[in-house]
């Protein structure tokens, strides 16, 4: 896959940004946006142009994406990665370790794998590993030693 893929990072970055404001947890996200991550992802560069804000209300609203309870900031002791960070480090991730074609599929495995969570745990260091360090683990199915 083309790295840096921009409208890949903007699907991920609208993920994580629906997650933080209904206070879900990101693979329940993507399973309510189940019917639109394709349309999100192709249609990236438009949704863009719009406030992140305004684009994450429509599409709450469209899928019902209820309030939840998950808040993985509230615990955070540390510096809080904004969306886009954490946006970069998932899209990063599918890039590494899915092809073109897989990307569909890619953001709905990786949002349901054991490393998402790890990676949402801000008070460890994992989400500012390098992207080949969590492209290994992802496809290990664990951490490595580092």
């Amino acid at each position: 896959m083309e790295k840096n893929n921009s409208d890949l990072f903007y699907t991920c970055s609208l993920i994580e940004y629906v997650a933080r404001n209904t206070k879900n947890r990101r693979n329940d996200v993507v399973k309510y946006l189940e019917n639109d991550i394709e349309r999100i992802f192709q249609y990236a560069d438009v949704f863009h142009c719009e406030p992140i804000e305004k684009v994450a209300n429509d599409f709450q609203n469209r899928n019902h994406i209820p309030e939840g309870n998950y808040d993985n900031l509230a615990d955070c002791k540390y510096h809080i990665p904004d969306y886009w960070d954490i946006g970069e480090v998932f899209a990063r991730l599918i890039e590494d370790c899915y092809e073109e074609e897989q990307v569909i599929a890619g953001i709905k495995e990786v949002y349901n794998s054991w490393l998402a969570d790890k990676i949402l745990d801000f008070n460890s260091d994992l989400y500012y590993q390098s992207r080949e360090y969590l492209a290994a683990c992802f496809k290990e199915g664990e951490l490595l030693l580092s």
